[in-house]
């Protein structure tokens, strides 16, 4: 057992990482309460946090090349326990935006990419297959147990010891570091200043508009600070991301070719296991976020549970997926990645179909339970490859660099799937009560109109007692309160259905990438490059 000691410290850290996003959304209304602010700051505070990864991930992979991947480990767990005693502590707002999202951040980004490295280095063959496995199952667990544990703590005593007993946790792993095999970088790299800065700005511009555009809206305005030539700024922000990562792309190719050290090599982008496997890392986190901010609000918002019992319902998840991420290197014995990871996605088409079916108006607890028993089951297929495919694709030189490509490709998914599926959200419950208040007569037209010009204003997805307070305290009659009422309740759960929808949609497109995954089993290749 003495050669799983590494893993134990690995797996921590990675369940930690994941874990503290998930505490931090079910705790949004306490910290509202505790820090006399509003959600759209609580809101802001989790945004710059997934910023701050999407855009330094790549450098601290780097770092790690130069400094030696375990050292890179050490130093960012250092950084992330400082990031969560001053979360733990913070008097103000500002106190926890510069502990959670600035310095735990960072941390983090310094962590993961050697993670994925020291997981390689540390392991070969059918060990490699278990380890990576173990570890994509217990991110999927953090993302699942996350809102139980949050939950029944924020519920039942306070927020900050989350983030007091996550400095216990990372003392105790800093005091195991050792345990963790390390082979000191053969060259020393330099690091490529112009092509951090360039792809930061690149990386942060891209996730900023897409997280914005449900506030935004993506070419109407909404909730804008500005508008370019009358339109909302979404498209614009993107855009301008995507302008600075082509010169970042420049940058770096002019780089290779004078034979200096670029921070990414994009030549790394032509080997096909790896290009398919950062695909369906990016494809399966947008999918499992896309679910983990919809399926939430159904059960909070439409059914009316707090933080511990919602926890609970996501539970099944969390067990199927650690279970059939650790099977992963027993199927790999009789079957190839592409295969594992393809009978992953149709399992997963078929929960979140099952999943349309599970969303309604009362809740049938063993019908969805088992829903979410199959998503988590599909999900541990899936995450019990990627990442054995993207480290065994590419040698040793390469694996810090490939790790930070892998968790930007990760953050990069949770991102796009939490706004792109939280716009559509909106979008759809605009649609859908909108038509069902134009098709009731018993609306009269000035509510229609005055129901127009508040959604024009701004939709928010609350519960239909806050609608019904609403429509009382704006005089309308019992029974038009009734209709507006009715037509929410019918919009939440058709724009939820939409919303289930569309990651169905993802899981298909998913199976398109999947193409150049290797065939041969990894487990008698691993270590020694895999085979397109």
């Amino acid at each position: 057992m003495k050669r799983w000691r590494a893993l134990a410290v690995l797996g921590t850290a990675q369940f930690l990482m994941v874990l503290d996003t998930s505490v931090m959304n079910v705790s949004i209304s306490r910290l509202v309460e505790d820090f006399h602010t509003d959600v759209t700051s609580i809101q802001a505070v989790i945004t710059l946090y997934t910023l701050v990864m999407a855009a330094f991930m790549i450098t601290g992979g780097k770092l790690g090349d130069m400094a030696g991947r375990r050292r890179a480990f050490a130093a960012g767990l250092a950084v992330y326990g400082v990031g969560s005693a001053l979360t733990a502590l913070a008097p103000a707002l500002w106190v926890l935006t510069l502990g959670w999202s600035v310095i735990e951040g960072l941390g983090a980004t310094l962590v993961l990419p050697a993670l994925a490295a020291l997981v390689a280095g540390a392991y070969r063959g059918r060990e490699r297959a278990v380890a990576y496995g173990v570890i994509g199952g217990l991110a999927g667990a953090g993302i699942a147990v996350g809102p139980l544990i949050g939950g029944w703590v924020t519920t039942y005593l306070t927020w900050r010891l989350v983030f007091a007993a996550e400095v216990v946790v990372v003392a105790a792993m800093l005091a195991c570091v050792r345990w963790i095999p390390d082979s000191p970088p053969r060259t020393r790299p330099r690091l490529d200043m112009v092509g951090v800065v360039l792809s930061a700005a690149g990386l942060a511009l891209v996730v900023l508009g897409v997280l914005q555009s449900g506030a935004w809206g993506w070419l109407r305005p909404r909730r804008v600070p500005f508008t370019v030539l009358g339109y909302s700024p979404t498209f614009f922000v993107i855009a301008a991301g995507g302008v600075v990562l082509w010169l970042f792309r420049a940058w770096e190719r002019r780089r290779e070719e004078q034979e200096r050290d670029p921070l990414v090599r994009f030549s790394l982008f032509a080997i096909p296991p790896l290009r398919a496997g950062l695909s369906m890392l990016l494809a399966q986190n947008l999918i499992l976020l896309g679910l983990f901010f919809t399926v939430p609000l159904y059960l909070q918002i439409v059914q009316g549970f707090n933080a511990f019992q919602t926890g609970l319902r996501l539970l099944p998840t969390s067990v199927t997926m650690l279970v059939s991420a650790l099977s992963g290197p027993a199927l790999g014995r009789i079957a190839g990645p592409r295969a594992i990871v393809r009978s992953g996605l149709a399992v997963l088409l078929i929960a979140t179909l099952w999943l349309i079916s599970a969303i309604r108006p009362d809740i049938d607890n063993l019908s969805f339970g088992s829903a979410m028993a199959v998503l988590g089951l599909g999900m541990g297929l899936l995450a019990s490859q990627l990442g054995n495919v993207t480290q065994s694709s590419v040698g040793e030189d390469e694996r810090g660099e490939v790790g930070g490509l892998q968790y930007t490709a990760q953050n990069l998914g949770s991102s796009l799937g939490t706004a792109l599926i939280g716009s559509l959200l909106i979008g759809a419950l605009v649609s859908v009560f909108t038509t069902r208040i134009e098709g009731d007569p018993r609306i009269s037209d000035a509510v229609r109109r005055e129901t127009g010009v508040a959604v024009e204003a701004g939709v928010s997805f609350v519960s239909t007692t806050q609608v019904k307070n609403a429509a009382e305290r704006s005089g309308l009659s019992p029974q038009e309160t009734d209709a507006v009422v009715d037509a929410y309740t019918s919009a939440q759960i058709e724009s939820l259905k939409a919303a289930v929808l569309a990651t169905s949609g993802i899981t298909l497109v998913g199976f398109a990438f999947t193409r150049r995954l290797p065939t041969a089993r990894l487990t008698a290749t691993a270590g020694q490059g895999a085979a397109p």
